[in-house]
């Protein structure tokens, strides 16, 4: 659902240019989503009992590229029968021909700029997939969990059999095994006796220095915390700072490794339950506390993510985070609504490195080789330095080369023409990594239009003018596309971003497969078609806001649907006449409501228009709603039936045409949203040819000389006399074929209404009606006050009862109304008098009950006034 949400508001707004004759381009495709891609053909794999690397990375690859083949395109069925109006011919996918072709150069550019380069740097692992992911890959959920106190002895003390020491708090006691320090804050009181002082590590007895550092928060547990390079970043970062030795424990399997001492072989979460049995029987486990603390997740299978010590390809950020900075302080790209500038922004401020490097096989493979003999030994050497030494390896050093697969043979293992910088040998090997699937993703807006060719597709739509997305997106995909643009292209790759809301169900939680609570929108669109489900969508789609959806929610764009589809056809059949027949030209024979209608129908344009160019696409869909649901067919179809049914040929005629040409406009203003629907009327009433299309057709535009403020005004106030009179009927529960007799007392303007008595008797339902400056009140009549307006004196509406309802059974009904409206009203004023409540609840919430108080006090209001003429 939240794919039918974003490609309905990017189809809306595609149709819309190309109706208004723009070159409007918009190209599908998808990504090779390289990690839950593999993870799926590897669970097929493993129902088979076959792991990848049974099969070998070629025959994996392959596996792979036929699941693409059977299920890839399913994504596009879906969008097609969602209506979307793409440039199917351009279809691409991220590891076609040209756009890896593009991926390579783009490497390859940041690389020659410096901008990329391997390093040894602690990552999120993922102990199941197996890889390392970007920080906006890690999903952190609040958790409760433990905080433990474990006390770290003196080396001192332990020597003279004393147990005094240091109290750690950690919520991860399993990492203990590679502590290398415990730090304090240098203004810490607490800690002040600890100089020339050294711990001893629990069970594994390694001797611990002790570091002061501003950046250790003394109100956390104890205020001392225990320092693990290998498997934190905060003390990967002291690690780097006080030159620290790094020791990793816990391996890329999730299980402990050598250096975990009497724990190797054991599942990191097992060993937690060991390690702390161990120290509670050694009396070194001081105490235990409840503890909620944010655990990060794998984005696509949900495990604990393992901060580990890892050699991974990384881009420098901070010189491209300056270009997506530069994009919206100085070059004007804008974010809609515009709160998300600032989310973008202090991400930005506050990035990190990007590891681009995946330790699977479907996706980009990296463009560096490795000398067989040169590049081992360096890790090696690395990993027994401290980390003040760098992150970043010294290619040369190492034996690295990077250089475009197309001038190596890595089936071979070699690398053709190129040798070890170092040691000079032949024996290259390619990287086994591939690259991030966002790598290609952030090239997407000028590497589908034939980059790094300059084609013509490139020069004439880079850069872009929109972006429709999701807020979950920004830091993935927004802001390096931003980033790659300027850089690469020195230019914007678009200048609006849209960020629309998250689909929630109602009660607030996020739809999602997992908690088995989805609305699959090829059911709807089964049910009730894609035009009910994409009016619904855009009906509901309001600016920055979340939707909330439920099956209910959609009936609204089914009954819109039925509505015009009906009211179309009554206008089809009813008339041979088509569009594009001349309008007689006397003025005479225009009627009040056909003025009325046409002018709405500029304003309408105008609305419509203005609501589109600012992205508010429930504006949009609610005043074409209003404007079809109720001008046109409440309104003006209903008194067409009646001007088709003059003796005078030309209201007749012109009926027909205003009615005609009503629908093609109308149809043309809803096409964006109702593909579908609106394209089978157009053809049906004639007015294209039959090789012709609604989607290619003019957009409406205003026409000044039909704008008629003065027939809006005449013919609203014809509407406020006519409803107040059905008011009237539905309050006192008027059987609906009972004609009433219709009583107006007024001192001028009721020519409006004896000229329109056909309209009124037809409309209101109305037998006898009698007009009047002295009319008089029977009884048992009910009175409805219209006030000065526009030009009009006041009316008084009188509408007798007697005979049509029992007066004494519609007196008890409004009275035990008026009591149930009362009770509901001394609740609310109760509430809002509470002190408490006015503190503590928010103030949206006390806002709706101070509205609502006010609508159940107006409701009393109207029913004691009504209830006053009754008795």
């Amino acid at each position: 659902m939240g794919h039918a949400l974003n490609n309905t508001l990017q189809d809306i707004l595609i149709r819309w240019k190309r109706m208004q004759g723009y070159a409007a381009l918009w190209v599908p495709g998808t990504d090779h989503a390289g990690i839950a891609t593999q993870n799926v053909v590897e669970r097929q794999l493993a129902k088979e009992k076959v792991t990848r690397h049974q099969l070998g990375r070629e025959k994996f690859v392959e596996k792979v590229w036929v699941w693409k083949e059977q299920y890839g395109s399913t994504i596009v069925r879906q969008l097609r029968r969602l209506g979307a109006s793409c440039d199917w011919s351009r279809e691409r996918f991220t590891m076609d021909e040209g756009l890896s072709r593009a991926v390579q150069t783009a490497f390859l550019e940041l690389h020659k700029a410096g901008l990329i380069y391997r390093g040894y740097y602690l990552v999120n692992w993922c102990p199941r997939c197996q890889t390392a992911l970007s920080d906006e890959e890690v999903v952190h959920e609040e958790v409760k969990g433990h905080l433990w106190y474990i006390r770290y002895p003196f080396v001192l003390s332990m020597s003279k059999g004393e147990s005094e020491g240091v109290v750690v708090a950690t919520t991860r006691p399993e990492t203990l095994l590679g502590d290398v320090a415990v730090a304090v804050h240098p203004e810490d009181g607490r800690y002040r006796s600890l100089e020339g002082q050294a711990l001893l590590l629990p069970i594994l007895k390694r001797t611990l220095k002790i570091i002061r550092d501003p950046m250790i928060d003394r109100e956390f547990g104890s205020g001392a915390v225990k320092v693990t390079p290998a498997h934190d970043m905060n003390d990967f970062l002291l690690g780097q700072k006080y030159g620290l030795e790094a020791i990793r424990v816990i391996l890329d399997d999730g299980r402990m490794g050598d250096q975990a001492g009497p724990y190797a072989g054991l599942d990191r979460f097992e060993c937690r339950k060991k390690i702390l049995l161990d120290l509670e029987s050694q009396g070194l486990l001081v105490k235990t506390e409840d503890y909620h603390t944010s655990i990060g997740h794998c984005y696509r299978c949900k495990t604990v993510i393992e901060p580990t010590l890892s050699p991974q390809w990384f881009i420098k950020m901070q010189p491209l985070a300056k270009l997506g900075i530069e994009a919206v302080e100085k070059d004007g790209t804008r974010f809609i609504p515009d709160r998300w500038t600032k989310v973008y922004l202090d991400w930005l401020r506050n990035i990190r490195d990007w590891c681009i490097s995946r330790q699977i096989w479907w996706g980009h493979r990296i463009p560096a080789w490795y000398c067989k003999k040169c590049y081992p030994a360096y890790v090696q050497e690395r990993q027994s330095k401290p980390l003040s030494s760098g992150t970043a390896f010294n290619e040369k050093e190492a034996g690295i080369v990077v250089a475009a697969a197309g001038e190596a043979a890595p089936s071979q293992g070699s690398h053709a023409g190129i040798r070890c910088p170092r040691c000079g040998g032949e024996a290259l090997v390619q990287d086994e990594d591939v690259l991030d699937t966002w790598f290609s993703s952030w090239l997407w807006p000028f590497s589908t239009l034939g980059w790094p060719e300059q084609t013509k597709d490139l020069s004439t739509f880079y850069p872009t003018s929109v972006l429709v997305t999701g807020q979950d997106i920004i830091f993935f995909w927004v802001a390096r596309m931003v980033m790659a643009g300027k850089f690469f292209l020195r230019q914007l790759p678009f200048r609006d971003v849209y960020i629309h809301g998250i689909i929630r169900v109602e009660g607030g939680k996020k739809m999602s497969k997992s908690l088995g609570n989805i609305i699959d929108p090829l059911e709807v669109i089964d049910r009730i078609g894609a035009d009910a489900l994409r009016f619904s969508i855009a009906h509901m789609t309001s600016e920055g806001q979340d939707l909330y959806l439920s099956e209910n929610k959609f009936l609204l764009g089914r009954n819109f649907a039925n509505k015009l589809w009906n009211a179309s056809r009554l206008i089809i059949e009813g008339s041979d006449q088509r569009p594009g027949e001349p309008l007689p030209s006397n003025p005479r024979l225009m009627t009040v409501p056909d003025r009325w209608i046409l002018s709405r129908l500029q304003g309408i344009t105008s609305e419509v228009t203005e609501a589109l160019g600012a992205y508010r696409f429930n504006d949009t869909a609610k005043r074409l709603y209003q404007f079809v649901w109720h001008d046109f067919c409440d309104w003006y179809l209903e008194i067409a039936k009646l001007q088709r049914e003059s003796p005078e040929k030309g209201i007749v005629h012109n009926t027909n045409w205003i009615l005609h040409a009503l629908l093609e406009r109308t149809l043309a203003l809803l096409h964006p949203i109702m593909p579908f629907l609106t394209e089978e009327l157009w053809h049906l009433m004639g007015a294209g040819s039959p090789d012709a299309t609604l989607m290619k057709a003019a957009w409406p535009e205003p026409e000044p000389a039909w704008k008629d403020p003065q027939a809006e005004q005449v013919f609203e106030r014809l509407q406020m006399a006519i409803t107040e009179v059905r008011n009237i009927r539905a309050t006192f529960r008027v059987p609906p074929k009972e004609k009433v007799k219709l009583i107006v007392r007024g001192s001028s303007g009721l020519d409006l209404l004896s000229q329109h008595q056909s309209i009124i008797l037809r409309l209101a339902v109305v037998g006898e009606m009698t007009l009047g400056a002295s009319a008089q009140r029977p009884e048992g009549a009910i009175v409805s006050h219209l006030p000065a307006q526009d030009g009009f004196d006041a009316w008084d509406l009188i509408v007798p009862l007697t005979g049509l309802v029992d007066l004494a059974v519609e007196r008890k009904r409004i009275q035990k109304e008026m009591e149930e409206l009362e009770t509901r009203a001394r609740s609310k004023r109760s509430r809002l008098e509470d002190s408490t409540f006015r503190s503590k609840a928010p103030a949206e919430v006390v806002a709706e009950e101070e509205d609502s108080l006010r609508e159940l006090d107006a409701e009393l209001s109207k029913w004691k006034e009504t209830l006053k003429q009754l008795n």
